[in-house]
């Protein structure tokens, strides 16, 4: 029983922690179509297409709405297999953020490592981004410690498996294999025999046997 309701308290803390990650993915692709709107307004008529870094935050929201969805169907099922793929996905995307962290930090000129950007706009997000700076490390901190945890929990649902009663929805799924051996206690089943009526036909073959004689 108390395993259970731990399984079941993580199950939960698991679905609200990995919907931080899914949160984080559609603000990023709402972002992404905002700066193609804004782009196409501004250079629609060139022959020039969006930028790299739009359909880069488009290709992480949606791979981080697509972890979301596989993190929630992990934690209803609490399967190894689907554990196991999720984990393995967070920790990719915590890999990447980490080597990205410390290009910028060690790097002096990471800006080099990044394809470069005729149309402005790279420096205008990276403008937006330093005028914002403590909203965006308080987001990215969030969404880095959301991803750490959900890592952890799915690791210890992993470990704690299944809940063996879940297999059995009701207790009519157990009536077909317990009618053998109801049968079979049926065939065996021995009854009582009034000693009187025993008597009773006794005496009666004994009389039907004089008068036979007779």
């Amino acid at each position: 029983m108390v395993g259970r309701m731990a399984r079941s308290s993580l199950q939960t803390v698991l679905k609200l922690v990995n919907s931080l990650i899914g949160l984080a993915g559609m603000g990023m692709i709402l972002f992404s179509l905002w700066m193609i709107r804004g782009w196409y307004k501004q250079f629609g008529s060139s022959d020039s297409n969006p930028p790299w870094f739009i359909f880069t935050f488009l290709g992480l929201g949606v791979f981080f709405c697509f972890i979301t969805c596989s993190g929630h169907i992990a934690a209803e099922t609490v399967n190894g297999h689907c554990l196991s793929c999720y984990t393995v996905l967070l920790f990719f995307i915590l890999i990447l953020e980490a080597a990205i962290v410390a290009d910028i930090f060690l790097n002096g000129n990471w800006e080099e490592d990044f394809p470069e950007d005729p149309t402005g706009k790279f420096d205008e997000l990276k403008s937006f981004v330093r005028s914002n700076a403590e909203m965006c490390e308080w987001v990215s901190l969030s969404v880095v410690a959301a991803q750490a945890v959900s890592v952890f929990l799915a690791m210890v649902l992993r470990a704690l498996g299944p809940d063996p009663g879940s297999y059995y929805d009701s207790d009519d799924e157990l009536v077909p294999t317990r009618l053998p051996l109801l049968r079979n206690q049926s065939q065996h089943a021995t009854y009582p025999i009034d000693p009187n009526l025993s008597q009773q036909g006794a005496s009666w073959n004994i009389k039907i046997h004089d008068k036979a004689n007779n």
